[in-house]
């Protein structure tokens, strides 16, 4: 398989699946891991494609950004209260991902972990959503500095992958009582400096292993997620509001269980 397709294949995977509670991380190591592709070769890749979903976040919420940013400059409390949440929520993840990066990437090879991260994070959201009893906060900015924090801490549970970080963040948002749109909402916006964030390590970290073919293929991945995330999370937010996240549980109860057993018999 040429390195271009691979480059696609992996782009869709991770369009589809950064925003969904699936975990996107586990999905392209598995893809690497039961297709056969060098794991070591596309680990960079893998990361560095992640700003191509989160431009589509940019994209669909433009309103959202705009209103923040007018209320900034004028110093209003919801968007200051906004911004301030994200950014308690954020700092969990820097910590922690600066003293403990040479462990978060060792466990990026282990596609066990995944499997078994993918079955038990689904059991997970199905006691959560069978338990959660959840309030309207009214969007992010109603959303209280220690819950930020809870769901700050929460998200670090995602550097194990397969646990899935916008799965971990919803989740514990709702076992907080935090209503499932904003929850949602809450985990979407948090992408961005998160995914960013670890982008920007690890391409400074593999800095002298990323060649100019290499960035045509980030490039070509970055692009292909953006466009498939688009599309997904459109689609994400019609099927939670009408179905909740069962759905996504039980797919990665058998997506796992699948896994381990495609693993086994490799």
């Amino acid at each position: 398989m040429s390195e271009l397709l691979t480059a696609v294949i992996l782009g869709i995977v991770e369009g589809v699946t950064e925003f969904l509670p699936v975990s996107s991380t586990g999905h392209l190591i598995l893809a690497t891991k039961l297709l056969g592709y060098d794991a070591e070769r596309w680990a960079v890749f893998n990361i560095a494609i992640q700003p191509g979903a989160i431009l589509a976040i940019v994209v669909l919420y433009w309103r959202t950004f705009l209103a923040v940013g007018r209320g900034l400059l004028q110093w209003e409390p919801g968007a200051v209260a906004f911004v301030r949440n994200l950014l308690i929520a954020f700092v969990p993840a820097v910590a922690l991902g600066l003293a403990f990066d040479d462990e978060i990437e060792a466990l990026l090879g282990n596609a066990v972990v995944v499997a078994w991260a993918l079955i038990i994070g689904g059991v997970a959201i199905l006691l959560v959503e069978r338990l959660a009893r959840t309030d309207n906060v009214l969007g992010i900015a109603g959303v209280s500095v220690g819950q930020s924090v809870r769901i700050g801490l929460v998200q670090c549970l995602a550097m194990i992958p397969g646990v899935s970080r916008s799965g971990a963040t919803i989740m514990g948002a709702m076992a907080m009582g935090v209503d499932r749109r904003t929850a949602a909402d809450f985990s979407f916006f948090l992408a961005l400096p998160t995914l960013t964030g670890a982008t920007v390590l690890q391409l400074w970290k593999h800095r002298d292993a990323v060649g100019p073919d290499d960035l045509q293929l980030i490039g070509v991945g970055f692009v292909v997620s953006f466009l498939v995330a688009l599309a997904v999370v459109k689609a994400f937010m019609a099927v939670v509001t009408r179905h909740g996240f069962g759905p996504f549980a039980w797919y990665r109860i058998v997506a796992g269980a699948g896994a381990l057993f495609a693993l086994q018999a490799a």
